[in-house]
């Protein structure tokens, strides 16, 4: 029953830090949270040749 307990307030902990940091990333305007590239790729920027973009 305890370990039961444990184990969802640790779950609970981590998806409250991972919903943090994504809403904190998308404040700073990130498109791509997580992405090395963090929206400065040619997908997001308005390149008037996006012959490069993957």
């Amino acid at each position: 029953m305890i370990a039961t307990i444990i184990a969802v307030i640790a779950l609970a902990a981590v998806l409250f830090f991972a919903v943090r940091y994504i809403v904190k990333e998308k404040k700073k305007g990130n498109k791509c949270v997580g992405c090395p590239y963090a929206g400065e790729c040619c997908k997001y920027k308005d390149l008037a040749d996006n012959t490069n973009c993957k």
